[in-house]
């Protein structure tokens, strides 16, 4: 579909938010009529409905189920549910709903820079970031996007030219991008998250397989992740298309891994069954970081094999890793204190992010707990109660992981603070010190979001920081 596609049309954008303004804007920029429902009310949603006004776009707030007449086509934001009655109006009248990466999609040009897309439980947005960094190395135009918090829209209708795009995308924008068609594309795990959305693991695995679908050069998989290679085999891709491999241990044809501390590349040599390609060191990946968790190593393959695809030479993919700075909050070393060191890994929302930070830790004293969405707690665990010293619970649903603790880790010390406000963190991190001995490491790794007690997880992962710096002076973290 063209620009010009658009003009003329009635269409309804359901969400007053980041990615609702940007596909309200550039629609009305195209010469569509738009109208943009919301069932919230407030002055920050009256703010941006005023601005979006004076830009020719109609607002309503406050009813969000209601089809405005005359629509022709809804485009949603990630987090609406498919069942919303919105959808349920639009499907009775015949409407198409979409998200806004598919509105982008469709809005690029013959000339349209590729799309390298990343999606996964865990770890997209470090990946992306990764990837970025390594075509920008190559010296390519490149920009991160998508879920990463720069509105694709935003990027494809932009005057600033791409060579390719590093793109990551949620389960929830690929259940709306029934067109997508990446250059390459790589999932990187698939684990319970998001279940009261989605319905079921079933539905919610095939969503993010949705990513492979049509991909031109490379689907790319998590060898130790089974549930990848099988969403790659049941895609639908063009011809010549191949599926690669990436895992931490030594790399088989058409993979890269690792070997003795190198990263390596079976795939896009010329002779993969007796070649393999040095791409960089394990110690490259985000020097300046301190040694590489596990699961970043994971990423840094996957962004290598995705930018490999891509045609990146050898050394462009060392000197991205170099140059890669890590987001705040993702395993952030805060402080060491009494020969404890102190680890802010608030982005772990799930237990399947939280298993990855604490594998990354020998003696633990881990702080967790929060809004469960629907999540277990007994694989995780199970697979980590050998390395908990101690362990502090806050937050709505920590009960979950107590009872988990209780059946799998009986022996491992549980302080449970039945607290859920903000202050809560600071006892947490004074209950965690006592807990801990020389050599131990006090990971906030909550397995849970974030909402229960804080705005979001950056915010939660700031309040840690902010005790720990007041065990750091002396001052006691519940000061």
């Amino acid at each position: 579909m063209s620009p010009a596609e658009f003009h003329g049309k009635h269409i309804t954008v359901a969400g007053l938010g980041v990615s609702g303004v940007s596909a309200a804007r550039a629609l009305a920029g195209l010469g569509a009529r738009v109208t943009v429902v919301d069932g919230g009310d407030g002055p920050a949603l009256r703010e941006r409905a005023r601005v979006l006004t004076d830009q020719g776009v109609a607002v309503r707030l406050g009813d969000a189920d209601t089809l405005p007449e005359g629509t022709d086509l809804v485009v949603t934001s990630p987090g609406w549910k498919p069942e919303s009655p919105l959808f349920a109006a639009a499907a009775e009248a015949g409407v198409d709903v979409v998200g806004d990466v598919e509105i982008a999609w469709r809005l690029r040009g013959e000339d349209a820079a590729p799309w390298l897309a990343v999606t996964g439980t865990n770890g997209k947005t470090t990946t992306v970031q990764m990837l970025a960094s390594i075509l920008e190395a190559a010296g390519l135009r490149t920009a991160a996007v998508g879920n990463i918090g720069t509105p694709i829209i935003d990027v494809v209708l932009g005057d600033q030219p791409h060579d390719v795009l590093a793109v990551e995308l949620s389960s929830y924008q690929l259940h709306w991008a029934p067109s997508l068609r990446a250059h390459s594309a790589a999932v990187l795990n698939v684990a319970p998250d998001h279940l009261d959305w989605h319905g079921s693991m079933r539905a919610y695995a095939a969503d993010k397989g949705r990513i492979y679908e049509g991909n031109t050069v490379a689907c790319v998989y998590n060898v130790e992740d089974p549930r990848t290679e099988h969403l790659v085999r049941e895609a639908d891709v063009e011809e010549g298309c191949r599926a690669i491999g990436f895992t931490l241990g030594a790399p088989g044809p058409s993979m890269l891994g690792v070997v003795e501390g190198l990263l390596v590349d079976r795939a896009f040599v010329e002779n993969r069954q007796q070649q393999a390609q040095e791409l960089a060191e394990v110690a490259d990946i985000a020097p300046s970081a301190g040694p590489a968790a596990p699961h970043n190593i994971a990423n840094a393959l996957a962004a290598a094999a995705l930018a490999r695809a891509f045609g990146v030479p050898p050394e462009a993919v060392r000197d991205g890793l170099r140059a890669f700075r890590p987001d705040a909050h993702r395993i952030a070393h805060v402080a060491e204190v009494d020969d404890v060191v102190y680890v802010d890994d608030s982005k772990a929302t799930n237990p399947h992010a939280a298993q990855a930070s604490l594998a990354t830790y020998e003696s633990i004293v881990w702080i967790a707990g929060g809004l469960a969405k629907g999540a277990t707690f007994d694989e995780l665990v199970t697979a980590s109660a050998k390395r908990l010293r101690g362990v502090v619970l806050i937050g709505a649903d920590r009960a979950l992981i107590r009872e988990a603790l209780a059946r799998h880790a009986p022996d491992v010390p549980v302080v449970d603070l039945d607290r859920t406000d903000t202050g809560a963190m600071a006892a947490a991190v004074r209950e965690a010190a006592r807990l801990a001995g020389p050599g131990d490491t006090v990971l906030m790794a909550p397995a849970c979001a974030s909402m229960d007690m804080f705005t979001n997880y950056n915010k939660r992962g700031e309040a840690f920081a902010e005790a720990v710096r007041a065990l750091e002076t002396g001052r006691g973290a519940d000061e």
